[in-house]
């Protein structure tokens, strides 16, 4: 098994803010994709659409206020189906940090590369809206390759 790890500081932003941002469909559509539906609440459903790629439903395993948010991949590329995502959040000084965890890939493919490298300006788009509430969701991401 393969996993994409990643961490970052949100800056001056609490806990339950970017928890927010990761469990309601309004906080999703700022910094993930502009179409996003569903529920964020533990035994939930998540809906992410990327025209024209396609997207991801994920069901929500696990949401712990301001700390833990869990999602299963129930549908989307078939080396995404089955595996977790999971974001951790603790504070730390005037951060809000972000361990990013997508957990259980078969094995390191070239799309794990670029799903790796994407899962990171999301990131990134995450620590903006939170810090100064504007992120960068699809379709206005950065492309990195014609998977976009």
């Amino acid at each position: 098994m393969a996993d994409i790890l990643h961490r970052v500081g949100v800056h001056g932003a609490s806990p339950e803010a970017v928890y927010e941002a990761l469990t309601t469909p309004t906080g999703l559509a700022g910094w993930w994709t502009e179409d996003t539906t569903g529920d964020g609440g533990t035994g939930g459903q998540l809906r992410f659409r990327f025209p024209p790629v396609g997207g991801f439903d994920m069901d929500v395993v696990e949401t712990r206020p301001a700390e833990r948010v869990t999602w299963r991949v129930a549908d989307g590329p078939a080396e995404w189906i089955g595996t977790t995502i999971d974001w951790t959040l603790r504070r730390d000084g005037d951060y809000t940090i972000v361990l990013f965890e997508h957990r259980g890939w078969a094995e390191p493919v070239e799309f794990m590369h670029h799903c790796s490298t994407k899962w990171a300006t999301f990131l990134l788009s995450l620590k903006s809206l939170v810090e100064t509430g504007r992120g960068a969701p699809a379709p206005g991401d950065v492309p990195i390759s014609d998977w976009h």
